[in-house]
């Protein structure tokens, strides 16, 4: 699976930087840094944006894995996982669509 700590060592290879660099410029612990690579942690929804500024790539896109990841590792041992994210999707919709008709009015 191409996850996000994948994604970030493709970035950073594909530049030729060391995870010093990098961990240095968003401020945060080289370990820290190869872990999330590795799949090993998570990173922070901040770690995440800091990332996206350093790589300049888009913060949504970026943000999308992550939260995505997220909602995975959260419900990955329930049994109805996959319907609840069903329910999920389909509650987004009718919020966002709510939303929208609210700033309308």
């Amino acid at each position: 699976m191409n996850g996000l700590g994948s994604m970030i060592r493709v970035l950073r290879e594909h530049r030729q930087l060391y995870l010093r660099q990098v961990a240095s410029a968003i401020d945060i612990d080289q370990a820290l840094l190869s872990k999330i690579e590795r799949g090993e942690r998570r990173a922070t929804k901040e770690q995440v944006l800091a990332l996206a500024n350093f790589y300049k790539i888009a913060k949504h896109k970026l943000l999308a894995i992550w939260l995505g990841e997220k909602i995975a590792y959260e419900i990955k041992d329930e049994e109805n996982a996959i319907d609840a994210l069903k329910i999920a999707e389909e509650t987004l919709e009718y919020l966002n669509g709510k939303k929208i008709q609210e700033n309308n009015v």
